[in-house]
């Protein structure tokens, strides 16, 4: 598989990227041709400002921009309207956080987020629990199988507000049960949001299936642009929610004492939109779907069971999470024994080999397992076993590299 979709991605032509073995999947994914053509392709063609001018050109700039929504939205099983395009998941989760949360969660309430989450979905609760006289409640997994005990999720209870959960942590891989969370969540009045950003590049997402009220995720970890993301929220949500950023074609009508809103999903997206970005994540959804998830995660866990078997097999090496390699939705976190996570990844690097190490913007989880840094591989299906191979060769050398004497 892996060889005929590599022969898609540019930057592995590249002189300048000759011998990469690129494993830092979980923090940016490279982008198909496809995905590159598209977006030159609206500059070359269809560049005008959306939505405002009545010429052909604006006009085709709108269809180019409402289609790309349209395909975000059978993406996730959702109606156009109940998708809003952002920059990224974290904006989309502030976006909740500042409009639903703002008009609803009240002194007293209670939010529970999981201690896994990236700061992305912690930081917005933690600002409304702090302007709201709320409590964030934090949901603890397992330090060794990564999954949150049925136990942890009964503190979702009738004081709960909110509950945001993320689909797939970053750091350990592990799939939280979202549609179990969402239907928790629903039984005490509370609403759900789910952080996307892990899950939707590795595996078939249906909000509609999981019940979330809200689902987040961003386009450029699934072979998408950069600063193009989305929210997914329930219509009779978003219709009560009140926007978050104001101007441009956001409203229907100024005068000077106050303003009347755009229809949704308009009525969240101020000021000039990021149209090409929305035309590259399309092509992006489209390319990864026609590849098909069956075979994509049939791809992930042929991978990093060969990786973990591989990293079973070098001293001093200890993977964070679950044993099985099918609860890593491709992502392998682990540390070097006397080496610093920083030291590991730099060694690497002179090997051109990239990965990610430091607290992989979750702290709290870090503090909870004790370890502060740790190294990151992170796996996508163009990866391929050579590269787990050459991979695992280096990585056996990296404490003598470093002046151990195994």
């Amino acid at each position: 598989m892996s060889n005929l979709y590599r022969k898609d991605f540019p930057i592995f032509d590249s002189s300048e990227n000759k011998g990469l073995i690129y494993f830092d999947n979980a923090a940016t994914t490279q982008r198909p041709k496809c995905v590159i053509d598209a977006v030159s392709g609206f500059y070359k063609k269809n560049n005008a400002n959306p939505l405002r001018g009545l010429y052909d050109l604006s006009g085709r700039a709108t269809e180019a921009y409402e289609n790309a929504r349209h395909t975000t939205a059978d993406f996730l099983n959702a109606k156009d309207c109940e998708i809003i395009f952002t920059r990224n998941a974290s904006e989309s989760l502030n976006l909740v956080a500042y409009t639903w949360g703002m008009a609803n969660v009240s002194s007293g309430d209670e939010i529970a987020v999981c201690i896994s989450e990236h700061h992305s979905n912690i930081l917005p609760w933690q600002m409304l629990s702090q302007a709201k006289g709320a409590k964030l409640v934090f949901m603890e997994c397992n330090p060794k199988t990564a999954e949150l005990p049925e136990t942890e999720l009964d503190k979702i209870n009738a004081r709960t507000k909110l509950v945001a959960v993320g689909h797939v942590s970053n750091v350990l891989g592990i799939t939280n049960p979202v549609k179990e969370i969402a239907s928790r969540a629903h039984a005490v009045g509370a609403v759900c949001v789910v952080d996307g950003a892990q899950a939707v590049p590795h595996f078939k997402v249906d909000v509609k299936d999981i019940d979330a009220d809200f689902y987040a995720f961003s386009g450029h970890k699934i072979c998408g642009p950069m600063g193009i993301g989305v929210l997914y929220g329930k219509k009779e949500l978003l219709e009560e929610m009140p926007p978050f950023l104001r101007g441009g074609e956001m409203i229907e009508y100024v005068t000077r004492e106050g303003a009347t809103w755009a229809e949704l999903p308009h009525k969240f997206e101020a000021g000039t939109v990021n149209a090409s970005g929305a035309v590259g994540l399309a092509s992006a959804l489209e390319y990864v779907q026609q590849i098909g998830f069956d075979e994509i995660v049939r791809h992930d866990n042929s991978l990093t069971s060969l990786l973990m078997e591989e990293m079973s097999r070098i001293p001093h090496v200890s993977v964070v999470g679950s044993e099985n390699p099918e609860k890593h939705c491709g992502i392998v976190t682990f540390t070097i024994d006397g080496v610093h996570p920083h030291d590991i990844a730099s060694v690497l690097d002179s090997e051109k080999i990239a990965i990610r190490a430091g607290h992989h913007c979750a702290q709290p989880l870090g503090a909870y397992l004790g370890l502060p840094a740790t190294a990151r591989a992170s796996l996508y299906f163009y990866n391929t076993e050579e590269e787990v191979r050459i991979f695992a060769e280096k990585l056996r050398n990296v404490r003598r590299w470093m002046g151990f004497k195994d």
